[in-house]
């Protein structure tokens, strides 16, 4: 399976270290969608990631995971949606966002902030915006084999057993994790 369903995913993903694996491995074959962003959302990413987490990334680091994220993925960058930006009327901070996906004719953004994405300012694009667990909830009702593959592969790449990764992601992802926690015979402990 090799899905082209293309969605924007918002910085405040692709910083939560966590999640934005998630969804990254998703995104490698057998892929489930394509991902997209622009160098403003990643700008966005690697300032979160060297000032606001609770253990910032070496600057250096954080320049790292941009190379290989942009090596691994050279498509999903979107650019040229400066000019779309004075029309929108979504929260100013990131209207980026919005102008990229309209920019790029992706009709779905990934983000935490979905108070910054108001359905109203969306509805005129033809664009939604979607919580990350949300949106992992519909991959895995779709082909629950590969996300459980890529989280068992998570855990192998981190020494861990599949149910304390769940448990981990629980944390920014509770109804996803719950779902496959209950799903393969464990729950929350």
């Amino acid at each position: 399976m090799q899905a082209d369903f293309a969605i924007i995913l918002d910085a405040c993903v692709l910083a939560n270290a966590g999640v934005c694996d998630l969804y990254l491995r998703l995104a490698e074959a057998p892929r489930l969608y394509l991902p997209r962003w622009s160098a403003k959302i990643l700008d966005e990413v690697k300032r979160t990631q060297i000032t606001k987490l609770k253990r910032p990334y070496p600057e250096e680091l954080a320049d790292y995971w941009r190379e290989e994220v942009t090596a691994a993925f050279p498509e999903a960058i979107i650019e040229g949606f400066e000019h779309i930006l004075p029309v929108l009327k979504n929260s100013e901070k990131d209207r980026h966002v919005l102008a990229a996906a309209i920019q790029g004719g992706v009709s779905v953004i990934i983000t935490f902030n979905l108070k910054d994405f108001p359905e109203a300012t969306l509805q005129p694009w033809k664009v939604v915006a979607v919580h990350p667990q949300d949106y992992l909830l519909t991959l895995y009702s779709m082909n629950p084999g590969v996300v459980l593959t890529k989280v068992a592969e998570i855990a192998t790449a981190r020494g861990q057993e599949m149910q304390d990764v769940l448990i981990h992601l629980g944390k920014s992802l509770p109804t996803f994790s719950r779902r496959l926690l209950q799903d393969s015979g464990r729950e929350f402990s």
